[in-house]
């Protein structure tokens, strides 16, 4: 019996590493991608859902799917350390006087702000129907 094993597992290891060598150079920026959606935390995934629920009324099916939605479509657009830097310059620009300045005036906070601005814009207009 152990003989009819041995070479059924061995033909299914030898399958399943020519199955996993059988990646093309053209499918790996698709992976990379894939990769880059999904690399924001799920605690930050999660606050923005609650906030974007809040903001449009409550906590309905509706609202809880479009937002995710629109978080997931920010994802596509900006990777989270853009995302956070946006938010997190979104934030303290309205900080009063010089330390203010900080986060209002770099062309990487004009540049993030307008990114995350634009990426939300879009975002609501694919998930949210009207």
């Amino acid at each position: 019996m152990k003989t009819h094993k041995s070479p059924l597992m061995l033909s299914l290891l030898v399958l399943m590493a020519a199955i996993g060598c059988a990646t093309t150079p053209e499918q790996i920026p698709e992976q990379a991608q894939a990769v880059k959606v999904n690399d924001y935390p799920t605690r930050d995934r999660v606050e923005y859902v609650l906030n974007c629920v809040a903001q449009h009324g409550g906590l309905t099916f509706i609202t809880q799917y479009a937002c995710g939605c629109k978080i997931d479509k920010i994802a596509e657009k900006l990777s989270f350390a853009e995302y956070e830097a946006a938010k997190t310059f979104s934030m303290l620009k309205s900080t009063p006087g010089e330390a203010g300045g900080v986060f209002r005036d770099p062309q990487q906070s004009k540049d993030l702000r307008k990114q995350l601005k634009e990426a939300e814009a879009n975002a609501e207009k694919q998930c949210f129907v009207k």
